[in-house]
């Protein structure tokens, strides 16, 4: 990790420096929890933490759930995946930061994503899709790592028609600041003026930002959002001393909720553990829908009826069907 770096940040465009925390007009949002990321496991069996535990629904919409896919190394024939299962009512954002994942749906939309490529799925009113590693890696084995986002959809497009983005490395847009002290790849959204490659129903920032120890980073953040901020690795603080609450310790599967304000802190500890080179953190925030959400399974509605008929469409086959090529394997 990461999949996506350059040679020479300090090339790159730069986020403006934002003024010191204490200047009048200057509002750091604050740090008001973090949480630790509970393990278990998904689909066939592939371990994960699950992000956004015992956090409530309030601070994080417009995003339902988040799993750090690994980061593990798999031994031959270890491997797995998902089987063919059903969605509706929200978008699952796949982001690979090491390995090979195959995607397949039942709208035609699929392919492979690896080493900082995203894969963009609205399910809208209703697919199939299947994940899984390549049979290559299976037989090899090797190193999975990446992150899978759920986004809701406002109740207007929950009955969207499906669709399928494939976002690869080199069309995300990357980023430093001022100093050169953080190389940000922003995956969807705005971030300063400028535009990540991912659309979406939901004004949303996603990025991934990698912090060299020591640095620190302030990214100005629409005062329209949410502001989190998830480690996928590395040791750190979120929060400015300037703000209420001051900094806070973070490390490896945490999650930094942000309060209102006009910017996000994070630092990087000075010394990193053996196994990174930097704090590597997860940052997305997005604006609030503030619907019902009535949530069971694969389904992500606003009322316990929907979640009841997207069950009898799915039994009934109306959210599509596995292509022929995969009912015969």
């Amino acid at each position: 990790m990461p999949a996506i770096t350059v040679d020479n940040v300090l090339t790159l465009p730069r986020v403006r420096e934002i003024p010191d925390d204490t200047a009048p007009g200057n509002a750091p949002r604050p740090v008001l929890g973090v949480a630790t990321a509970p393990q278990g496991h998904e689909g066939e069996g592939f371990p994960v933490r699950r992000a956004f535990a015992g956090v409530d629904q309030r601070f994080l919409d417009p995003f339902i759930h988040m799993d750090q896919m690994g980061e593990v190394n798999y031994a031959p024939g270890e491997p797995k995946g998902t089987d063919w299962h059903p969605h509706r009512g929200f978008e699952t954002v796949t982001y690979m930061i090491d390995g090979v994942f195959d995607h397949q749906d039942s709208n035609g939309g699929g392919g492979s994503i690896t080493n900082g490529d995203t894969q963009w799925m609205t399910a809208g009113g209703g697919i199939l899709h299947i994940e899984r590693p390549p049979e290559h890696l299976v037989v090899s084995g090797g190193l999975f790592h990446g992150v899978q986002l759920w986004v809701n959809l406002p109740r207007e497009n929950k009955r969207a028609h499906p669709r399928y983005q494939d976002i690869g490395s080199e069309h995300v847009t990357l980023l430093s600041t001022p100093d050169g002290g953080a190389l940000l790849r922003l995956i969807a959204g705005d971030l300063d003026g400028h535009a990540g490659p991912g659309s979406t129903y939901t004004p949303i920032t996603l990025i991934h930002a990698t912090i060299a120890p020591g640095a620190e980073v302030k990214l100005p953040w629409d005062t329209r959002f949410n502001a989190l901020a998830y480690v996928l690795a590395g040791d750190g603080s979120a929060g400015s001393d300037g703000a209420g609450g001051g900094s806070h310790p973070v490390t490896t599967g945490q999650l930094a909720v942000f309060g209102e304000g006009d910017h996000v802190t994070l630092r990087a500890a000075e010394t990193q553990d053996s196994r990174t080179e930097a704090l590597e953190v997860f940052i997305l925030g997005g604006e609030p829908i503030r619907e019902p959400i009535a949530m069971y399974g694969p389904f992500v509605m606003n009322t316990k009826a929907e979640v009841l008929e997207a069950f009898e469409d799915f039994q009934a086959g109306r959210l599509g069907s596995i292509p022929a090529a995969y009912e015969r394997r």
